[in-house]
This record gives structure tokens, C-alpha cells and sequence, in this order.
């Protein structure tokens, strides 16, 4: 993966992310590892926000959305800083995602009562990395704007479940406000992103 193509990630420069880097390069861990265990995170997550009752499922849901982020930055990580990319990297790198995002945003809509919403927020999602990745395919920079990339919905249903969680009496509104706000932010991602593509190469073709 070129540099240019990799997200943004503030934590990547802690001393923590590279303590956590350094340590899993010296085992014999590979990144699409890495990748495929955040599908795992995804399952149990979502298993236990639709199996498990009020409030531990959202808190175990909740919990594995960030393990799940975490394993999307250390498997970049340590596939480059560690020199330990392989040819089929790329695509442990995309796959998972969809297949993580489409987990958890799917028990949200069911966990919401609203199940056709949970689809629809998963679909957009995708979307939002189709679309980037077209961007990419067509020789341009991949964009990685929000403002509901996957960093941004994913923490967002963080916030949802924390909230859910404690205020139990209101978890029914607060599931669906959570998911109507990440549906309606990847739609709109994908139209900024469709444009600033369109744009882009524009300008290419007037150079």
C-alpha cells in the first residue's frame, strides 16, 4: 500500500501505537491476521448487542468497535513500518472492513427495532469505500474525508451504545438517532467524495 493510501490515523505517531507496533513485528504475526481478527471483534460485538441483554451488550458491542479500530491500525502498521506487507495485502485490508462495518451496523439497526435501517447504514458504508477506492483506481489520491468515514460512524455507534447503556429508558431513541446520523453522514461522504473526484479530474484533463 502506497503511503498516499493510507488513512490518516493521529494515534499512528504515539509512543503506545509504536510500543504495541514494535512488539507484535518481533512475533510471528502477519497484518492480514490482524485484519481477519477484526471480523472476529465484529461477530462477538455484534452477537452480544443483539444475544446479550441491557446494558452489558452494548458495553461489550461498544468495547469491540474500538478493538476492532485498533486492529485496523496495527495491521497497517505492521505491514509497513514492520516490512511485513504481502501482495495480497490490499485486499485483507479492504475486505474485513466491509465485512466488520456491515456487522456492526446491521445489529445496530436490529438492535434499533428498525432493521431495514441497519442495511441501509451498512450499504452506505460501503459506498462511502467504493467510492474512495474508485478515486484511487482512477490514478487520484484515495480520500479518506468524512464526515462519516469509517473512523467517524464507528465511533459515533461508540458514543451510541456508551449512551444507550446509561440512559436505558431512552436506548430505543438514542439506537435510531445514532443509526439515522451515520446513514445520513455516508450519504452525504459519498456525494463530498464523488465530487472532489469529479473535480479532480477535471482538473487533470484541463492540465
Amino acid at each position: 500500500m502506497k503511503q498516499t493510501d493510507r488513512r490518516p490515523i493521529a494515534a499512528r505517531s504515539s509512543a503506545w501505537a509504536k510500543f504495541v507496533t514494535r512488539a507484535l513485528v518481533r512475533t510471528s504475526i502477519t497484518p492480514n491476521q490482524i485484519s481477519c481478527v477484526s471480523v472476529l471483534f465484529a461477530v462477538l460485538g455484534a452477537t452480544a448487542l443483539l444475544a446479550m441483554t441491557a446494558p452489558a451488550g452494548m458495553l461489550l458491542c461498544a468495547a469491540c468497535i474500538v478493538l476492532r479500530l485498533l486492529c485496523n491500525m496495527f495491521d497497517g502498521m505492521v505491514a509497513v513500518d514492520g516490512n511485513k506487507g504481502t501482495p495480497a495485502g490490499a485486499l485483507f485490508n479492504e475486505i474485513p472492513d466491509r465485512l466488520a462495518d456491515s456487522l456492526f451496523l446491521v445489529a445496530l439497526g436490529y438492535a434499533a427495532a428498525l432493521p431495514w435501517l441497519g442495511w441501509l447504514c451498512a450499504l452506505l458504508a460501503a459506498l462511502t469505500a467504493y467510492v474512495r477506492v474508485l478515486g484511487g483506481s482512477l490514478g487520484l489520491t484515495q480520500d479518506f474525508r468524512g464526515p462519516m468515514a469509517k473512523p467517524h460512524r464507528m465511533w459515533l455507534q461508540v458514543a451510541t451504545l456508551l449512551l444507550a447503556a446509561a440512559l436505558l429508558p431512552w436506548r430505543h431513541e438514542l439506537l435510531l438517532a445514532g443509526a439515522g446520523l451515520i446513514a445520513a453522514g455516508s450519504a452525504l461522504t459519498c456525494i463530498w467524495r464523488a465530487r472532489a473526484i469529479a473535480v479532480r479530474l477535471r482538473q487533470g484533463n484541463a492540465a
